[in-house]
């Protein structure tokens, strides 16, 4: 990334540490302030606040919780606050040992509640003078939000439809995927969208934050979709809803239990390979002409094993004369199911007559082989 750090005589300095031990964290800090002393970082704290969203999570007994950075500016409790499409005013802050506090200066993380939704990670956050203008920023920013969805959504096309008939097994698979924190849910949505291939290809309809609600099974139904949650839970009214709309619901605590479990869904859907697997070879040791019936071979298995339903080649001096099926199968007189190595057989071939003594007879079989995602 050409990052050349000093120790290797660029300009960036580095500090090895472990948060595991907690080794060499004093001396980065020390660093830290020594770099914003050299480019003379400061900030106002006497202005409205202003900084980023680093995490937002739904809690059951306090609602939304919104973990964000100040970075300019000191926010107090009853701020109004707008980030993204969700606004609100501040109801409590904590730091980040879970303390309560009335107040958070420049650079200090902080949890606040009383977001009306669950930001997303990276949005900015502001602070603004009236709740009235914050709402219908966010109000329109939403809308504007909605509407870019509605543009961007790909129809489908005639070149499109033209593609998936040319691979001629083409497949989609819905996902909805619902967690604990916006970062787990962005990071699990990004890694199912990479799933996709040629063949499959994955559409996350929903992402959010929150327990499965009825809202979500009734999408998945209508759209014939899956439900991925993590680290979160349905409803009890969800999921008796899901069991009568028979939709699949996932329920994951590691990230890639989940993506693994899809793709080995996706593998499932792919359509298999066939190869072909030589079952026997059968020596032709006497030909009779019979009317009526045609060309009867007798024949000697040298090693495998014939059936009725065993396809076949038939090989003189190496090359393939014919391919096709077995009309009879018989020991002696009997009709015979199948033929073990070392014993003689009698056979005749559907629509050919042309079998030579000293002929090979090769008996194969398509066994269908898993694909992989590419």
């Amino acid at each position: 990334m050409n990052f050349l750090v000093e120790d290797w005589g660029g300009k960036y300095q580095s500090q090895d540490i472990s948060a595991k031990k907690g080794l060499n964290i004093d001396k980065l800090l020390d660093r830290v302030l020594l770099e914003a002393e050299l480019l003379d970082l400061k900030a106002n704290p006497d202005r409205l606040a202003k900084g980023t969203v680093i995490e937002s999570s739904l809690d059951k007994g306090r609602g939304y919780v919104t973990t964000i950075l100040v970075q300019t500016g000191t926010l107090k409790m009853g701020d109004v606050v707008l980030a993204g499409t969700h606004s609100g005013r501040v109801k409590a802050m904590f730091n980040e040992r879970g303390q309560r506090i009335k107040e958070a200066g420049p650079s200090a993380p902080t949890m606040i509640l009383g977001m009306s939704g669950a930001v997303q990670a990276g949005d900015q956050f502001n602070v603004m003078d009236d709740e009235r203008e914050a709402r219908e920023i966010a109000n329109k920013r939403l809308q504007l939000q909605r509407e870019q969805g509605i543009r961007t959504h790909k129809h489908i096309t005639l070149d499109e439809i033209g593609r998936r008939l040319a691979i001629g097994n083409f497949k989609e698979l819905n996902v909805i995927v619902k967690g604990d924190v916006d970062g787990s849910v962005e990071a699990l949505a990004d890694s199912l969208l990479k799933l996709s291939t040629q063949e499959i290809q994955v559409n996350v309809l929903l992402k959010g934050v929150g327990q499965i609600s009825e809202s979500d099974i009734m999408l998945a139904s209508a759209s014939n979709a899956i439900i991925i949650g993590f680290q979160v839970r349905p409803s009890v009214s969800a999921r008796r809803l899901a069991e009568q709309e028979e939709i699949d619901v996932r329920l994951y605590s590691i990230i890639y239990n989940a993506i693994n479990e899809v793709k080995a869904a996706m593998e499932g859907m792919l359509a298999p390979d066939f190869e072909e697997k030589i079952v026997c070879n059968v020596e032709v040791r006497e030909v009779f002409k019979i009317p009526k019936v045609g060309t009867v071979a007798g024949c000697m298995v040298t090693d495998g094993k014939i059936t009725r339903n065993t396809k076949i080649r038939i090989i003189r001096d190496g090359i393939v004369v014919y391919s096709g099926e077995l009309s009879s199968l018989k020991r002696f007189k009997d009709d015979a199911k199948d033929v073990q190595a070392g014993m003689e057989c009698g056979l005749s071939i559907s629509n050919y007559n042309d079998v030579r003594v000293g002929d090979n007879i090769e008996g194969y079989e398509n066994v269908a082989v898993k694909r992989t995602l590419a």
